[in-house]
């Protein structure tokens, strides 16, 4: 199954936002987590994002899973960019 390199972007107005909303975010992670759909993810140190790396079957697949994250349904995500990814050594590679 193909896996994707998923970068969100934040701005500063989200910031209340995702501190209210941020429990039920994790939270919708951490079952991806155990689905074994999510394989990592975390904040960016300054602020301005997060990595996400998910396995989906498909580009449509994931656009359909990241618009059930409680921060793209509350507007906290300013930009999404999701592109395939080919690890070929490490920790994801198969």
């Amino acid at each position: 199954m193909p896996i994707f390199a998923v970068h969100y972007t934040y701005s500063e107005a989200t910031v209340p936002g995702r501190d209210t909303h941020r429990p039920e975010h994790r939270a919708w992670l951490s079952g991806l987590v155990e689905a074994g759909t999510l394989l990592s993810s975390g904040p960016y140190p300054d602020g301005s994002g997060a990595l996400l790396i998910f396995r989906a079957g498909d580009e449509a697949a994931l656009k359909d899973l990241l618009a059930q994250d409680p921060f793209a349904r509350e507007s906290l995500i300013d930009a999404v960019r999701a592109v395939e990814w080919s690890p070929i050594m490490g920790a994801f590679a198969d």
